[in-house]
């Protein structure tokens, strides 16, 4: 896609090159171009153990016309690189020797791009000193062969041989038989014709792709046919260079090539941009499936690594992934053709999008990536593609999958992809079996192939059915529209259906875009201050409020939204949109966006708030425009013509591309031809306006300053210099990467806290909650991916594909070995600390127990899987700082795993970067227990009994039952002698990992003498992520004292670990909810609250169950806290029915639970005596009375608080507790058992109470079950 091409031009073409083989300096061996899985190795010694025709030389650009121009300055090592990013290449009349096309794209530093389109062919060499030097080299050679002979041979065949295209990797077998090695290994000077490579170019404003392919196919036809061309070749180079424009937006325009016209069109500003490669190719060569799969991987910028022997095809996909994305533009590093001199890149610490030239021999196993941790790999000839871990799914995908699938199909395009196709006229070859084992696991193979390894996969099965009924065969592929040969080379049938099929495609995805993002414009913060302000503090600001987005998003689009809201594609879009108000500033993707949105708005008027996960297919395709514009040319260019070249000039010499005429072709005409017929004249000044309009490159220069940094922001380095590639230069680059790694941590970690924090701060009563739990998930899957690049950032050798686990393992190593030494000190030690008399010994931190706990888990099988639950682990126990602190101390081993330039070797940055981690402590996350719900987690139990009156004589036999969000352990027998206990969950209850821990239900089996036991509290303890909860109790279990029970319920709550090391049991308060108004009552006086305290308690407490039920469902904390936990309901109503309770007589407790037995017992003599005041007032005593028998009649002894607490809950559950309270308040009871002053007797306030109580009734109250256990209603 043209993201911002270089606005001085408005030729077609900029240069014309020539590359190839300098006869003056002759051979020169190009050690930069070794293959890449020799980096590493010599390469120097591998380029010449291969023989000579296969080795690489290096390749010098010939000659450029014209020299420069001044808005697109020549770069001679960048275009030398890329239009023979091999070098040379030496054939004999044995080889074939095909015309290969590719196109390539060089990328400035301010991200503007130009592209070039080249033709490689092969020339006989006619220099006598190369042809000897080869013979030469080939004799050198010979005699090294002779001396491993012996070893056994797997000799190549001499098909593959003389196939091969491109310069092959060392061959990994032993040298053939002496015979074969002389036939096709071998070059004879007086036998053979020796041939060597050439390129012809043209370097382009804009990526005309099939055009300059017909230009300089034509070119070659002219030089290898055996009629010399109408007019010298001059003629049509200068015509393509200086008097061909560049079609308006909207307009065709046809030029002369030497034996046909050439047409070439561009869309208007209300099209999609102009993309002008087969997107077929792209669909063909991997498949629907598999291009959603990128497609995802590209959005959520992942680093993208592309792979095939066809460079064609390596731009193809990358052109047509990064053209599917509109609106949005790729923002990071991006070179489809990756010179093989450039192979370091591949270490860069950041996204990209990259493409590696393979030899067709190697394959992906041979391949040594420096990290893999978030890589998508895909081997474009095999049709295969390796996906990072946790990738989540494009929204709908099913869906959209068969929408592609029926315009790829309406286009006889088969949706599965075929292999067969090729975009150049070399065959598919070497289809092996390991890859159809490979593609087979994929659920990838076309169709003619064994049709039974298809129907595993779902998807295809259902788009095969599909298919069927459409009635269009799979089988009869189409020709490509590339291999067109039969010279007829108007805009014809196969180029215009090229065009339709793209338009319909790119239309497609759009539309995904334009549904998903429908109202976004409501979501963006417009900044509140002046622009300039706004851009100096890019960075702190946020420029889309991310979750009220996403809180109306359908739940499936979550996991993909959440994280694409993160990427910087994302971010630059949405500054965009900031800095352009009105239409006429916007670039031209933002219009043409926005048009869409305000059509589907127009066509669909929704609330903008209700969405809906309904698929909503494209309507909106035009290419009535295409075709209007193909069949009616607009503007013809001037036809070529004889140029004032001097006598004898221009000669021409068949199978040669000729010596050109340097002098007629440096300058262009002195006035401009074109330029003075008057219709173009006008288009020319308004194509100049909205070409600016269209890109980056807009007259207002702020404007184009700030939207160029704010596409910089946050990406630390845009593309590799494709020159110059001394050793300062890449330390420089590695610098940069260091530095751009730093900053975007310092980013991660703030965006991380301030989202928690917001969220904490909500709990306090401050601000508004932002992040949900897809969210959190999403930073710190996010923050593991930039611990990963951090990690693989200079590494020497790579081990794996987690470069975090691969150390962490070697510190493992290093340090079990040295503990093996020091065992009987380490135990003594541990003794000593066992010793403090606590209730609960801390755990002891230790980096390696908790990778032990990883490896533990069966249930993660890779390393990237490991590195990630150790680093979310750690999160949760807030040591991820302290553990990579203390792994990067062993230096030795850093030393020995790192390159000097590594992240990890520059001291002041990984000191910073352990700070920036250090402040994750100051927030609570749950990010390893709330993600990996069925692991094993063992618990530590200890109930602690009242010290005052020891447990020492009580006789009978305790037991707990835990329970947690995620499940409850059942009945666990505590030993009576200890009071501790260890336990995992058994293997067989559906969860093993109990979740947050809610209550902890406890009691005894009242057996023996003394059978009564005062507990102080119980508490428990999560063995590997060292959560500490405590459960306060502080009454009595027994019968005839306190209230008769046998078992409580507790409530239990999060400790925070004390700030000193030391091992008392920790005092600090626990994590409250919201300290809110009650911490005060406490300090009045604990017993005797006035009725305004009260009041206020209940406010409070159904205050935090409405603040409960308003958070997104995965945010919300524990219900049963707020019933049944400290100033909870329970509390709060126990407040209400204790103040003016008449004081019992000496010696005996009156519970309220007494009160209500006798309540009961009236209202049910009332019913008998049908003194029933109406209808509602019969219902409502019914009510009451079956919840009073059913609790009263459940099987536990739960005591007669426990009793209350039930009521209260099962009360709030069916929304009846206002109706009780209002039946209770004009009770008889109520007159003799409570003060005249009691606030249950005042008529308003009581009215207030039921007012305060009836909000509850709009909340669907779920129950835990320890709660309610025994009664079924």
């Amino acid at each position: 896609m043209t993201t911002g091409f270089s606005s001085g031009s408005c030729r077609f073409a900029d240069y014309f090159v020539i590359c190839g083989l300098d006869t003056e300096s002759g051979l020169e061996p190009d050690e930069l171009s070794a293959p890449a899985s020799t980096k590493g190795k010599n390469p120097e010694c591998e380029n010449f153990e291969q023989s000579p025709l296969r080795r690489t030389f290096k390749s010098k650009v010939l000659a450029h016309y014209p020299d420069n121009v001044e808005w697109n300055p020549f770069d001679q090592d960048a275009v030398g690189m890329l239009c023979m990013p091999k070098g040379l290449s030496f054939r004999t009349q044995m080889d074939s020797r095909e015309p290969q096309f590719h196109s390539f794209i060089i990328t400035r530093e301010d991200g503007s791009r130009t592209y070039g389109f080249a033709l490689t062919f092969f020339e006989e060499v006619t220099s006598k000193q190369i042809c000897s030097a080869m013979q030469t080299l080939y004799h050198m050679h010979n005699a090294e062969q002779y001396d491993i002979l012996h070893t056994p041979t797997t000799p190549q065949g001499p098909e593959d041989q003389r196939h091969q295209h491109t310069p092959s990797r060392p061959m990994l077998h032993a040298a053939p038989a002496i015979s074969r090695l002389q036939r096709f290994n071998s070059y004879d000077i007086s036998r053979d014709t020796l041939y060597v490579s050439k390129c012809i170019c043209l370097i382009t404003p804009m990526a005309f792709a099939q055009a300059c392919r017909k230009v300089l196919q034509q070119l070659h036809q002219a030089v290898t046919s055996p009629q010399p061309p109408p007019l010298p070749l001059e003629s049509y180079i200068y015509n393509i260079l200086y008097e061909v424009p560049l079609p308006p937006s909207g307009r065709s325009l046809k030029f002369s090539g030497v034996y046909g016209p050439v047409v070439c069109q561009r869309p208007s500003t209300s099209e999609l941009p102009l993309f002008d490669f087969a997107i077929s190719e792209m669909f063909n060569l991997l498949g629907v499936e598999n291009v959603l799969q990128l497609f995802t991987c590209a959005l959520l910028e992942m680093q993208i690594l592309l792979y095939s022997q066809h460079y064609q095809r390596l731009m193809t996909v990358a052109e047509s992934i990064t053209a599917l994305m509109f609106p949005f533009q790729w923002q990071h590093v991006y070179v489809p053709i990756l010179p093989a001199s450039l192979l370091h890149f591949l270490d860069a610490p950041v996204p990209y999008l990259m493409g590696l030239h393979s030899n067709g021999q190697d394959d992906r196993t041979k391949l040594e990536l420096p990290q893999e941790a978030n890589l998508c790999f895909v081997d474009i000839d095999n049709h295969f593609i390796e996906l990072p871990e946790e990738l989540p799914q494009f929204p709908n995908k099913l869906e959209f999958i068969q929408e592609i699938s029926e315009v790829l199909m309406s286009f006889g395009v088969s949706p599965e992809g075929n292999i067969y196709s090729s975009d150049s006229q070399a065959k598919y070859r070497g289809f092996r079996a390991a890859d159809m084992v490979s593609d087979k696991r994929n659920g990838n193979l076309a169709s003619p192939l064994n049709s039974y390894l298809l129907r595993e996969n779902e998807t295809i099965a259902r788009l095969q059915a599909l298919v069927k009924r459409t009635g269009v065969s799979l089988d009869k592929v189409r020709e490509d529209a590339s291999s067109n040969k039969d010279g007829r080379v108007q805009c014809d049938e196969e180029e215009l259906k090229m065009h339709q099929l793209n338009i319909q495609v790119r239309e497609v995805f759009a539309n995904r875009f334009t549904q998903m993002f429908a109202d976004y414009e409501v979501f963006v913060i417009q900044p509140s201050h002046d622009k300039e302000s706004w851009f100096t503090n890019r960075d702190q600001m946020q420029n889309f409020d991310k979750a009220s987005f996403l809180s109306d998003q359908p739940e499936p689009y979550l996991p993909f939204l959440s994280r694409f809201l993160e990427t910087q594609m994302f971010a630059s879009f949405i500054d965009s949109k900031i800095l352009c108000h009105d239409d006429e500033e916007k670039e031209h993707t933002l219009r043409v966006f926005d048009a869409r949105v305000d059509k589907i708005r127009m066509l669909n008027v929704r609330t903008p708030t209700l969405r809906t996960s309904m698929y909503q297919k494209c309507t909106n395709i035009e290419e009535a425009a295409i075709e209007m514009r193909v069949s009616k040319i607009d503007h013809t260019a001037l036809h070529p013509h004889l140029l004032d070249m001097k006598i004898g000039q221009g000669r021409y010499e068949q199978g040669f591309f000729p010596r050109l005429q340097s002098d007629v072709l440096s300058t262009g005409p002195t006035s401009n031809k074109w330029a003075k017929r008057s219709a173009p004249a006008q288009w020319r000044r308004r194509d100049r306006q909205k070409q600016h309009a269209e890109h980056l490159y807009l007259d207002n220069d702020q404007r184009e300053k700030y939207i160029q940094e704010a596409r910089n922001l946050g990406t630390t380095i845009r593309q590799p210099k494709l020159s110059n590639l001394s050793p300062s230069v890449i330390a420089q680059t590695n610098w940069k990467f260091v530095e751009g790694l730093l900053k975007e941590c310092r980013n991660k970690t703030k965006r991380m806290l301030v989202e928690k924090m917001g969220r904490e701060a909500v709990e306090l009563g401050h601000g508004e909650v932002s992040i949900t739990g897809v969210e959190e998930n999403t930073l710190i899957a996010s923050l593991c991916d930039l611990l990963e690049r951090i990690w693989s950032h200079g590494l020497q050798v790579k081990q794996g594909k987690s470069a975090l686990w691969s150390h962490l393992l070697h510190y493992q190593d290093s340090k079990e070995k040295k503990n093996s030494f020091y065992k009987p000190m380490a135990s003594a030690s541990r003794r000593k600390s066992d010793g403090g008399g606590s209730v609960m010994p801390p755990l002891k931190i230790s980096l390696i127990q908790d990778m032990r706990h990883i490896q533990n888990i069966s249930e993660i099988k890779t390393d990237v899987g490991k590195a990630r639950a150790w680093v979310r682990l750690s999160m949760e126990k807030k040591l991820l700082s302290r553990h990579l602190k203390q792994l990067l101390s062993d230096h030795e081993l850093t030393k020995k795993l790192y390159k000097r330039y590594a992240f990890l070797r520059c001291d002041d940055e990984k000191e910073q970067f352990l700070y920036h981690l250090l402040s994750f402590n100051a927030v609570d996350y749950f990010c390893f227990t709330n993600v990996f719900t069925t692991i094993m987690i063992p618990y530590h139990v200890v109930v602690v009994p009242s010290k005052k009156l020891g447990g020492s004589m009580f006789t009978a036999n305790p037991w707990v039952c835990v329970s947690g969000e995620l499940a409850e352990t059942g009945v666990l027998q505590v030993p009576r002698n200890t009071l501790e206990i260890t336990f995992e969950v058994a293997k067989d209850s559906s969860c093993q990992n109990l979740g947050k821990l809610t209550t902890v239900q406890m009691g005894h089996d009242n057996t023996g003498l003394y059978a009564k036991w005062l507990v102080e509290c119980v508490v428990v303890r999560n063995e590997i992520t060292g959560h500490t909860y405590k459960f306060p109790c502080g009454r009595w279990l027994g019968k005839g004292v306190d209230d008769g029970s046998l078992e409580r319920i507790l409530v239990g709550e999060l400790m925070t670990p004390s700030s000193e090391n030391d091992e008392r049991m920790c005092r600090t308060p626990p994590m409250q909810q919201s300290p809110g108004m009650m911490r005060r009552f406490v300090t009045i006086s604990p017993n005797k609250l006035n009725t305004g305290q009260i009041q206020e308690g209940v406010g409070e407490a159904i205050n935090g169950i409405v603040k409960h039920f308003h958070k997104p469902e995965k945010e919300r904390g524990s219900l049963t806290l707020l019933l049944c936990g400290e100033y909870g309901l329970v509390w709060a109503l126990e407040q209400v029915f204790q103040h003016g309770f008449k004081s019992p007589r000496l010696f005996k407790n009156v519970f309220i639970w007494d009160f209500l037995e006798k309540a009961q017992v009236y209202f049910e003599s009332a019913e008998q005596r049908e003194v029933t005041p109406d209808e509602n007032w019969q219902t409502r005593v019914r009510h009451f009375c079956r919840f009073m028998r059913a609790i009263n009649n459940a099987p536990r002894n739960i005591g007669k608080d426990g009793k209350f607490q039930m009521l209260v809950c099962l009360g709030a559950r069916d929304h009846l507790l206002h109706h009780w309270i209002a039946l209770l308040a004009d009770c008889p009871i109520t007159s003799q058992m409570y003060e005249d002053t009691a606030l249950i007797k005042d008529r308003s306030l009581v009215n207030s109470l039921i007012r305060v109580l009836q909000t509850l009734q709009e909340f669907n109250i779920t129950l835990e079950a320890s709660l309610v256990k025994g009664v079924g209603i």
